[in-house]
């Protein structure tokens, strides 16, 4: 290769346009095949029922719809259109949820095997050097304010600790805020790892975020044999409490700072002004207020004080590396009395770190998230180029050392090279025992997600997720068509091992991406869609052979010789980080395909479903990595306002999903039935909405007028409302069996569908249409605030009431509900003729609403009851309003039309 070549880009049998056969010993492929991960298949007594009820209750459901059709009531042929109506769109909106979960499967791996294959001497590797390929973890923030610098901190440290060969990591932390309090927290973070991960490593601690070892519960000396665990834990929980102290003294210092290099600045200027106009009187000097850095420079990212080229939106790009690229060879302590803990014979290096900040300049469209992405993208394929990518939130940490291990066993087993991305379930610290607002989201995690992982994968979430780069860049899956098997080193023309491929045209083996099975183009063109730079052109191919399984099997295709990736790295120099700025400029993705088919997709709130969306498009396939112990943890809004606002941006860009191209109706082939369903679904679920809050009215009306949706409740009517609500009970028990969920949970999230559909999936479908149609951008925000004044309690937060437009639905539909009941029996008991049954229908079925949306209610009272009065008063007079208008429409009469007199004592 080129000896230009930017870091981590050599690899071996990759020159002059052919593999090097030569390296895949004959031993290695004569050896018995060893699988990295299994299926664990749903056991038959589970998964046979299960799937007959779907099908059963489908038949009901077709039954109980069409008796309701031929059945009116005519006697309020209103209230029995509405409700058919909303009953036809929930058995549809059923289907779609349901019809998913067909083929719900788990899987398991099996690092002993990973060990074997890529770490154990062997003919290929006598050294038994780590052949595993490396990993590029992206880490977003945007803000220091909302995303406090200590959790980002903890997040890094967790990181650097992981299990996974050191020369194999590299950390690229994405501030797109471009803060200096960031970029210096992330410097003390660096300066603290020397310490927390040799402590890691020597002691198998877990997990490895600082913050959340310290505040665990348990024993910490628990398993610890090291005679010196306890003397090193508590000087190391003492450089913690330091380095948390630096951290939160952090805008502090950097504004006492900034004020004394302004000071000085100042002074000079009056010194000079002095010297120029020694006869005149000196005025005062006004000099910019910077921020400053540690070495006396201006920092070139966002000023404290905003000022031109120094804002939010109006910057320098910018690429610090933290902790340069680690040795090849690792590195071990020695006996040093000085040094806080012994390390000897413990490996001290730390991965790669690297600080990013794009540029931004005014009148460019940044993309938000996505487009932060898009420059990790492109500046660690320059950088490091790892041919994985795991993307992380800031508050979201590795909790399990070997989270990175696991997936990877998905990614290098056979077949893996068709894996776009390995989706880890994320788990959440810091919520109510009761998760009263369903914020673990257990349902979607340990059922939906593991019901798509029997077809061609789960979606992606946004966070915890490990990528195959070269499906990012809009690849093709290998072997997508049998006439072309898709390998982009094939399609490079790079590679001629495989007879299948030595043997196709050259025409057939030019380069194909893009949504379209007859769309082809060559290296000549990939400027066109990566932009103009060599570096990371010269890149795509290199990360595409490292990404591949070993060929240490004949049934293995597409494979890469044992032993290519444990040969040294190229050095990291100053040209290459200098080509790594240039292609995070605001202008690099002018004219290109960046975010429209290749990295992160922009035009969506959800650019993170889109993004998956994508690829399972192309044909790619994707897993879920259910770990023992969880890979991930995060953290989570508990309170309400704040759930309902995070809900209203899922479902917002659900809508917008809805009305673009990347509606899954318009899907290409390659994309299965059950998962075009199931993407489709994504797009629907918000507009459920509209038929749920007018079915959440219908008992109240119902209550009101004295009729019900059905003439009378006679036994068919009954018998299939029986039978659609227990083959629904049945199926829930069933997906809890299979699932591992507890049932409470599986309630909570019932109850928080009815509270956010008549809510946040409203207002997100309002929302959405206005834009769509009249190019309208609205926003909820909070209009009122109070805070929790109990600081010793971990929950505190759970009971801040914050007003917001968002609760004006769910409230008007209790209080209708509550009087509705109040009407409905002061209507039953003073009729001459009470009809007892149509009461006990509206009644119930009142209930049915109130005590899904008695989570909201306790939000609502806070800790005691501290309501904003304004909540109650739009509230109450939204109620009032409508139960005068039905009085309007339809008075009572002397004589009640369903049975005697209606008269109020």
């Amino acid at each position: 290769m080129d000896m230009g070549m930017p870091y981590g880009q050599r690899m071996v049998g990759f020159e002059n346009g052919k593999d090097d056969e030569t390296t895949e010993p004959t031993e290695l492929m004569n050896k018995p095949w060893r699988p990295l991960t299994r299926k664990l298949k749903i056991p038959a007594a589970i998964i046979s029922p299960y799937r007959l009820l779907i099908v059963i209750r489908m038949a009901v459901l077709a039954l109980f719809l069409m008796w309701r059709i031929n059945h009116p009531n005519n006697d309020a042929i209103w209230l029995w259109g509405m409700s058919v109506v909303c009953e036809i769109w929930f058995a549809f909106s059923w289907l779609l949820d349901q019809l998913p979960k067909l083929c719900p499967i788990n899987r398991a791996t099996d690092l002993n095997v990973l060990k074997d294959k890529f770490e154990t001497p062997s003919p290929s590797n006598p050294t038994g050097k780590s052949d595993l390929p490396g990993i590029d973890i992206f880490v977003s923030t945007a803000d220091p304010e909302k995303e406090p610098p200590l959790v980002t901190a903890n997040t890094i440290l967790s990181i650097l600790a992981a299990d996974y060969p050191v020369e194999k990591l590299a950390c690229y932390v994405s501030d797109d805020g471009g803060a200096l309090l960031t970029f210096e927290a992330m410097a003390e973070a660096a300066s603290f790892a020397n310490i927390w991960v040799p402590f890691c490593r020597k002691h198998d601690i877990e997990p490895r975020n600082p913050e959340s070892y310290f505040s665990l519960k348990r024993d910490p000396y628990k398993n610890k044999v090291k005679s010196d665990f306890v003397k090193d834990r508590r000087r190391v929980k003492r450089e913690y409490d330091e380095f948390k102290v630096r951290i939160n003294g952090l805008p502090d210092s950097i504004r006492r700072r900034s004020d004394a290099y302004h000071a000085r600045e100042e002074i000079k200027a009056m010194k000079v002004q002095r010297q120029n106009r020694s006869d005149e009187p000196v005025e005062g000097v006004k000099i910019p207020k910077a921020t400053w850095m540690a070495d006396g420079t201006h920092w070139p990212g966002t000023w404290l004080q905003s000022s031109s080229e120094h804002s939010k939106g109006d910057h320098a790009g910018i690429i610090q590396v933290m902790l340069k690229p680690p040795s090849e060879e690792p590195l071990l302590g020695i006996a040093d009395d000085t040094k806080l803990i012994d390390v000897t014979d413990i490996d001290i290096r730390l991965p790669l770190l690297v600080y990013v900040s794009r540029e931004k300049r005014p009148g460019y469209d940044h993309n938000k998230k996505a487009g932060a992405m898009n420059a990790l993208v492109r500046a660690s394929a320059i950088m490091s180029n790892g041919p994985f990518i795991l993307n992380l939130d800031c508050d979201h940490y590795i909790y399990n050392s070997q989270a990175m291990r696991e997936g990877m066993c998905f990614m290098m087993d056979r077949g893996g090279d068709r894996l776009c991305y390995v989706q880890f379930p994320q788990r959440f610290e810091g919520i109510d025992p009761s998760d009263r607002y369903a914020n673990h989201n257990t349902v979607f995690f340990d059922i939906n997600m593991r019901a798509l992982d029997g077809i061609m994968g789960p979606v992606y979430v946004g966070t915890g997720c490990l990528f195959r780069r070269i499906a990012l860049y809009g690849f093709d899956p290998p072997r997508s068509k049998e006439h072309h098997p898709g390998c982009c080193s094939c399609c490079f023309g790079r590679s001629k091992k495989h007879s299948s491929v030595a043997n196709t045209p050259e025409e057939n083996r030019s380069l194909r991406m893009g949504d379209s099975d007859d769309e082809e183009m060559n290296l000549s063109l990939l400027p066109k869609r990566f932009g103009n730079s060599t570096f990371l052109i010269d890149s795509i191919p290199v990360a595409e052979f490292q990404g591949r399984p070993l060929a240490d099997h004949p049934a293995v295709k597409n494979g890469r010789p044992p032993g290519a990736l444990t040969i040294p790295r190229e050095l990291l120099d100053a040209s290459t980080v200098a080509e790594a700025i240039s292609v995070i400029s605001c202008w690099y993705e002018d004219k290109t395909e960046w975010g429209q088919r290749v990295g992160w997709i922009y035009g969506s709130v959800t650019e993170d479903v889109v993004t998956g969306y994508r690829m399972h498009n192309r044909g790619w396939k994707s897993v879920y990595c259910v770990t023992k112990r969880d890979a991930f943890r995060g953290t989570a809004p508990i309170n309400l306002t704040d759930r309902l606002h995070q809900v209203l941006r899922w479902a917002t860009g659900s809508v917008e999903i809805f009305f673009s191209r990347n509606n899954a109706l318009l899907a290409s082939p390659r994309m299965k039935l059950l998962q075009r369903i199931a993407y489709l679904n994504v797009g629907i679920y918000p507009f459920t909405s509209i038929f749920l809050i007018v079915y959440c009215f219908l008992p109240a009306l119902s209550l009101f007028s004295g009729q019900f949706i059905v003439q009378t409740l006679n036994v068919t009517f009954l018998v299939y409302l029986l039978v659609i609500t227990l083959t629904l009970c049945m199926l829930a028990i069933l997906e809890i069996k299979w699932s591992g969920i507890e049932l409470e949970e599986w309630w909570r999230n019932e109850q928080f569908w009815l509270i956010g559909g008549t809510s946040a999936h409203l207002a997100a479908v309002l929302q959405g249409l206005l834009k769509i149609l009249a190019g309208i951008e609205i926003s909820f925000t909070l209009t009122s605030k109070s805070g929790g004044d109990d600081v010793d309690d971990d929950y505190a937060d759970l009971y801040v009431v914050k007003w917001t437009s968002l609760m004006i639905p769910p409230i008007t539909i209790m209080m209708v509900n509550l009087i509705a009941i109040a009407v409905g029996f002061s209507r039953t008991i003073y009729s001459t003729i009470p009809q007892w049954s149509k009461l006990i229908g509206g009644v119930f079925f009142s209930f049915w609403v109130l005590a899904h949306l008695y989570p909201f209610a306790k939000g609502l009272m806070g800790r005691r009851g501290r309501t904003p009065t304004i909540v109650f008063v739009w509230s109450g007079l939204i109620a009032i309003t409508i139960s005068l208008l039905w009085v309007a429409i339809s008075p009572p009469s002397s004589t009640d039309q369903i049975g005697g007199s209606f008269q109020f004592p």
